[in-house]
């Protein structure tokens, strides 16, 4: 045979070989699909008894088995290669293939390969953009020597298996970050009455998930929380570092302190186990009357406020280092009025800032388009000014608080558990809105006895062990106030001594009260008289 027609064999045999790592139809599986199938044409084509591929896992210490031929055994049970040890370590260490010609103990972390009799291993880098993600490589129970051809052959195979992964790793990590979001994110915001509350979120138009979020939160001294930040980064990471900033924040709100405090003990705790994250943060807490706001910013751009007859006003809160940019940060907390009908806008950066435009022409429109109004109407007429037709950039977290003034003030709805409990919440309730209807001391001090009765009264006689809920609705009817307790249980005889004088605390305090037991429940009703020309 000529040395041309050689040399033509020897270019068709490469082509073939090639083409059974690379032809077209390989693009029509999906990654689960695609990975065992070229592992199995890879054995093919390089006569091996074995083939696996291992991906770096985030943080890229470790390289973790997903997908395996002829040891199997390996993704079963999850091997582990900690990057720079052994052989597959050094592949992904080096970023250039390696074939090893001794197999033990010595030179290969994973025991399965020594154990079953691997003699040769030939392994290549997966690189995505420069970067490596993880290792393909192969072996042979006998010895052999790999040839160049090999290599190249196993690399153009490693190319296909990075690019595969890459994609479908960033897929899942989308989803799963966009889950994340989605879950931690209010389900519903708390009714409180006397406050109105809206909220919007936008994911940005470039698709990555940010960490932006928000919360809402009473807590047991009747304080209202109210937190919005931002996770420097994006996709899954960021979420994740999101969600436990949320954790730890609502659980160093419940032991108690101002805002300041409660932002100090959340950056000691992220520095410490999240070091390297950085994340801006405001917090603040809206005093159970109302009448004031307590703010700290963790970097944190401030809120915009909006009062009758004035355009909205960035308010003048201090800021603050963000959480994680330095240790010992000081925390410093302002406090700001919040007289009835304003409304407290808060939001991430996103709603404000564009690219090649300056940040205070974001926030000179955003406080053009907060005005007093319901927290909805000013939710809407922010997004219709500030992002109208355009897709955001990045993610948008949006926030209003109102306080009501007694023009606009609607009934109060409560639905609690039937345990004692729930007392103090339906308590904390009806003085925030008694404030607002303007009853006097007296009335206010009548009315909480009488419908605390009430409610006590359906906890313990109207369920058994199985529970259930008391609903309680207080309503202004000219210078009345009509309160309503509702149970859905069957009233159990009172036991014990002294039983029936909550019925006549009841009848002290209210003006008139009506008590009816039904099949379905027990509905109690209180009228009492608030102070006189006091409402309209």
């Amino acid at each position: 045979m000529s040395t041309s027609a050689s040399a033509r064999l020897d270019a068709e045999h490469k082509l073939r070989r090639i083409g059974l790592v690379s032809d077209s139809a390989l693009a029509h599986l999906t990654t689960e699909d695609l990975l065992p199938e070229l592992l199995d044409r890879v054995r093919q084509v390089l006569h091996v008894d074995t083939a696996a591929v291992l991906l770096l896992e985030p943080g890229g210490r470790e390289l973790v088995a997903v997908a395996a031929r002829g040891i199997e055994t390996e993704v079963k049970q999850g091997v582990r290669v900690p990057v720079g040890k052994g052989f597959a370590g050094q592949v992904v260490a080096r970023r250039e293939p390696v074939q090893l010609e001794r197999v033990d103990s010595t030179t290969v972390v994973n025991r399965l390969l020594w154990e079953k009799g691997i003699q040769t291993l030939l392994g290549v880098p997966l690189l995505v953009g420069g970067e490596p993600t993880g290792v393909l490589h192969v072996g042979s129970l006998t010895p052999r020597k790999f040839t160049a051809e090999d290599v190249e052959l196993l690399q153009l195979a490693g190319d296909r298996v990075a690019l595969a992964a890459h994609a479908q790793r960033s897929k899942a990590e989308r989803a799963a970050a966009a889950e994340l979001q989605r879950s931690l994110l209010p389900g519903r915001l708390p009714t409180i009455p006397g406050l109105e509350l809206a909220a919007r979120y936008v994911p940005g138009d470039e698709g990555s998930i940010a960490g932006d979020w928000y919360d809402v939160f009473v807590l047991p001294n009747g304080w209202l929380g109210v937190v919005i930040g931002d996770v420097v980064g994006h996709g899954l990471a960021a979420a994740i570092v999101m969600g436990r900033m949320r954790s730890a924040l609502r659980a160093f709100a419940l032991e108690g302190g101002d805002p300041g405090e409660v932002l100090t003990k959340l950056d000691r705790k992220m520095q410490h186990f999240e070091p390297g994250m950085m994340a801006t943060v405001l917090y603040a807490l809206v005093e159970p009357n109302f009448e004031r706001l307590h703010v700290s910013s963790a970097g944190h751009l401030v809120p915009v406020q909006g009062r009758h007859g004035e355009r909205g006003k960035l308010l003048d809160v201090a800021v603050d280092p963000p959480i994680g940019a330095m240790r010992d940060a000081r925390r410093r907390v302002t406090v700001v009025e919040m007289p009835a009908g304003s409304v407290v806008c808060f939001y991430t950066d996103g709603l404000v800032e564009r690219r090649g435009v300056p940040l205070d022409e974001g926030l000179e429109r955003l406080c053009d388009a907060v005005r007093p109004d319901t927290a909805p109407a000013v939710c809407a007429e922010v997004m219709v000014s500030l992002i109208g037709e355009d897709s955001p950039e990045d993610d948008v977290a949006l926030l209003t608080v109102r306080r009501q003034d007694s023009a606009d003030v609607g009934p109060m709805e409560v639905t609690v558990p039937a345990i004692p409990e729930s007392l103090k919440e339906v308590r904390s309730a009806m003085r925030r809105w008694l404030a607002l209807v303007n009853a006097d001391a007296e009335a206010t001090s009548d009315l909480l006895v009488a419908v605390g009765e009430a409610t006590s009264n359906a906890v313990e006689h109207a369920y058994g062990p199985a529970g259930g809920v008391v609903r309680v609705r207080l309503v202004l009817q000219g210078a009345d106030v009509i309160a309503t307790v509702c149970d859905e249980g069957r009233w159990r005889p009172p036991r014990g001594a002294n039983r029936g004088r909550g019925t006549l605390l009841m009848h002290r305090c209210g003006d008139e009260v009506r008590i009816d037991h039904r099949p379905q429940g027990t509905e109690v009703v209180i009228r009492r008289k608030i102070a006189d020309g006091q409402a309209e």
